[in-house]
């Protein structure tokens, strides 16, 4: 299986043109063949995850719905840039309300977050199972799509700003999990799937630019600090419970992890 991930990851990188920088092409092949993997375990995660959510909420089993939404999502967080390399399945996954012309009236408002308002601002699991199915059917389907592809060597070194540019661009006012406020739990599964994508092209940059390895390492040990500073006995505080000056902390060092990860294509010359 190895093997053939191998293979699929070197096509991408030729098919992505020569690089620019002094890392040679082929040297891109093995940071993205362990990707791949770690992006099907990821999935393979979700759907489990997912199961057992959808479950609990067709047996309208409330507070335990809840109790796993936060989780659940973790996974799905972590390969977002993935994930939505299928737009159809990512906006019925994992849209919001605001993308839709009625809102949460809207019948094409689907997925974690139409399951998440039902949860937390309906209080009740009353005619939420059809979305729990379609739930379920669409990370199942995304697992597959994902399993036959070969992940595109730019898009997956971007990724690991991007992870970090959306949480600072739209998920610090706290919209993303709006009815829940488990927010940071999202902030920590976009954590985590950046920095797996450093830390795979990590040694290729430290050849040749050690000041910058140092700095962006200093400025993934900010961010889980502070991300660290929420954590609670069975996760992450409501998000509501952050102060203003919390979120001012926490989206400036956002910010400045994501503007230094923002250089990693154009050193690996991907660009």
């Amino acid at each position: 299986m190895k093997t053939s991930l191998l293979r699929g990851a070197a096509l991408a990188v030729l098919l992505a043109g020569p690089a620019q920088a002094e890392v040679s092409p082929l040297d891109i092949v093995q940071p993205v063949a362990e990707y791949k993997i770690y992006v099907s375990e990821k999935l393979a995660q979700l759907a489990k995850d997912t199961k057992a959510f959808t479950n609990a909420v067709k047996a309208g089993e409330l507070e335990k719905a809840k109790t796993l939404f936060a989780p659940t999502r973790m996974s799905y967080e972590a390969v977002e840039p993935i994930a939505e390399l299928f737009s159809d399945l990512d906006g019925s996954i994992d849209s919001r309300a605001d993308d839709h012309e009625k809102h949460e009236q809207d019948p094409g408002f689907t997925g974690f977050h139409r399951l998440e308002y039902g949860l937390f601002s309906q209080n009740s699991t009353e005619g939420l199972a059809p979305v729990a199915d379609k739930l379920l059917a669409d990370v199942t389907e995304l697992e597959k799509r994902i399993s036959d592809l070969a992940l595109p060597p730019e898009k997956v070194v971007g990724g690991a700003a991007a992870l970090m540019e959306e949480v600072a661009a739209t998920k610090i006012s706290g919209e993303e999990d709006r009815y829940s406020g488990t927010d940071l739990w999202d902030f920590r599964g976009n954590f985590d799937g950046s920095k797996k994508i450093y830390e795979l092209v990590r040694p290729l940059i430290e050849k040749g630019d050690t000041a910058f390895v140092g700095k962006v390492d200093k400025s993934f040990a900010t961010v889980d600090t502070t991300l660290d500073k929420y954590r609670t006995s069975t996760g992450y505080e409501k998000y509501e419970k952050l102060t203003d000056e919390d979120r001012k902390v926490l989206s400036a060092n956002v910010n400045l992890l994501a503007e230094n990860l923002s250089t990693l294509r154009g050193k690996l010359g991907l660009n």
